[in-house]
Parts: C-alpha cells; sequence; structure tokens
C-alpha cells in the first residue's frame, strides 16, 4: 500500500512539474498583458482634403515594428489641391524629407500627431493651425499612389502608428447627408 501511495505521489509531482511554464524547455515565458491603448478621440472636425475623397489605399497595421503594412490611408487628391488639418493643433514639422513635402501637426490637448505628406507647406514649426485650416497643397506625386495623386495620411501616438480614419467621426465617414423624415401620428 504505501508503494502505491508513494508510486502515486511521484507521479502527481512528474505531471505538476510537466505542466508548469518553466518546466518547457525552450518555450519562453508568456509576455506580460500590455495596457490598452486608450482610444482616438473621433475629434476630426474635416477630411484633409475634398469632401469626402476616395480612399486609395487603406490602413495595414504591420505584425511588427519593422515589418511590412501601410501606416496611413492615401487619398485621392490633385495636385494643388489644398491639404486642410483634420483638428486644432501646432505645426511640429513642416518640411521636406526624402525628396517630398511632409507637414506634421500636434493634435491640440492630445497626445497624436497627424501627418501629411506630399505637401508644399504654407505654414511653418510652432504655428497654431485650426481645424479645416490649409496647411499646404498636394504636390505631384508619381510613385507613392502610382500614376494618380494622392496625399497620404498618417496618425501617431508616441511612436505607434494608428489608422487615421478613427480620428473622423460617423458624421463625416457617412456616405450621404443626413435627411429629416417626417413623423408619422
Amino acid at each position: 500500500m504505501r508503494h502505491v501511495i508513494l508510486r502515486t505521489a511521484v507521479l502527481l509531482v512528474s505531471a505538476a512539474t510537466a505542466l508548469t511554464p518553466a518546466a518547457r524547455a525552450g518555450t519562453p515565458p508568456p509576455a506580460p498583458p500590455t495596457a490598452p491603448q486608450p482610444r482616438v478621440p473621433a475629434l476630426a472636425r474635416a477630411w484633409p482634403v475634398g469632401l469626402r475623397p476616395p480612399v486609395l489605399r487603406g490602413w495595414e497595421p504591420p505584425a511588427t515594428v519593422y515589418g511590412p503594412g501601410h501606416r496611413g490611408v492615401d487619398l485621392a487628391a490633385p495636385p494643388g489641391a489644398g491639404v486642410r488639418a483634420v483638428a486644432a493643433g501646432r505645426v511640429l514639422f513642416a518640411g521636406r524629407v526624402a525628396g517630398r513635402g511632409v507637414v506634421s501637426l500636434e493634435v491640440g490637448g492630445t497626445d497624436l500627431r497627424t501627418t501629411y505628406e506630399p505637401v508644399r507647406a504654407s505654414v511653418r514649426k510652432g504655428d497654431e493651425v485650426g481645424a479645416g485650416e490649409v496647411v499646404g497643397v498636394v504636390e505631384p506625386t508619381g510613385s507613392h499612389c502610382g500614376p494618380a495623386a494622392c496625399v497620404h495620411w498618417g496618425l501617431l501616438r508616441g511612436g505607434a502608428y494608428l489608422n487615421p480614419l478613427s480620428l473622423l467621426p460617423p458624421w463625416l465617414l457617412a456616405r450621404g447627408p443626413s435627411r429629416l423624415l417626417p413623423v408619422v401620428p
């Protein structure tokens, strides 16, 4: 009887050891849970270009920090079209990067930044801009959107890219105007 109890105890300890993460050789410990990112407030008051521009390419978040993806959205816009700040803020950068004009804005009252390219800036670093204010005009491209001209609109929180369309409230994303219908008694 004593032999059976001892044998059972050894089996139970072996089973418990096999089930613990440390016992699985070569398996890294699970990553600690990350804190959920705060939601992006839908505070935009205008599209960057046009009224409801076609999205030529949507946001495709990369699987890893340096992985492939599309870290913004491409909006159809003809060269020379005005590019507007989607929300009030301050100009962080207005200049050229890798041969293309870039404007970056700090969205007022948040930890968010928006970027627009290729844009010939009409603002300077440090300028305060209002929602819907023109910050530049679309430069002709030829590579980013193929033969079509477009504006690449990005959104960042710290070093993390986010979907810029999440800044738009539902009434700006809707496909048509609101219509009031009569109330029938």
